[in-house]
């Protein structure tokens, strides 16, 4: 099995205004930096991805201004540590500054199988469930995602 996640925010202003200009300008090496990692394997191109934000019947219809990612990793690990140790750590930092206040940084996680390549409304039906249902160990949000993490670590270890 690999491991999908889809995250995404609101921005506090639209594409292009110069008060995100940091986050904006951030993307492409942060994509390009998940895309080296170990344990990446593919993500949702940008064309798709602007699509489905766009799409006013799609999944996200309800969230304008969104910006969102969808990828699938080998596993827990490889993508917490994407998460947390690269430049992907220091730009979400100043996330209250480019993000709604309580509307950014969603996280859904989910197990998928090899060779899946999932669909933002797939991603976004697991989110809804997660806030229905609370994290189970197919779906989970960043604190699974650490738990997950940390137990896969350990198995390579042991």
């Amino acid at each position: 099995m690999h491991l999908a996640e889809l995250n995404f925010g609101t921005l506090r202003y639209p594409w292009g205004d110069p008060r995100i200009a940091g986050f904006e300008n951030a993307i492409d090496q942060v994509n390009r930096i998940a895309a080296c990692s170990p344990g990446f394997v593919w993500r949702m191109s940008d064309d798709d991805m602007d699509a489905a934000q766009n799409d006013p019947k799609g999944p996200l219809a309800d969230r304008p201004n969104t910006a969102s990612t969808l990828s699938v990793w080998t596993g827990a690990a490889p993508l917490f540590r994407f998460v947390t140790k690269t430049l992907h750590a220091r730009i979400m930092a100043g996330a209250a500054d480019w993000f709604v206040y309580g509307d950014s940084g969603f996280l859904v996680c989910w197990w998928v199988p090899q060779g899946h390549r999932p669909e933002v409304v797939e991603g976004m039906t697991r989110w809804r469930a997660l806030q229905r249902h609370g994290q189970t160990g197919n779906v989970f949000a960043a604190k699974g995602l650490r738990d997950a993490a940390l137990a896969e670590m350990r198995e390579n270890v042991g």
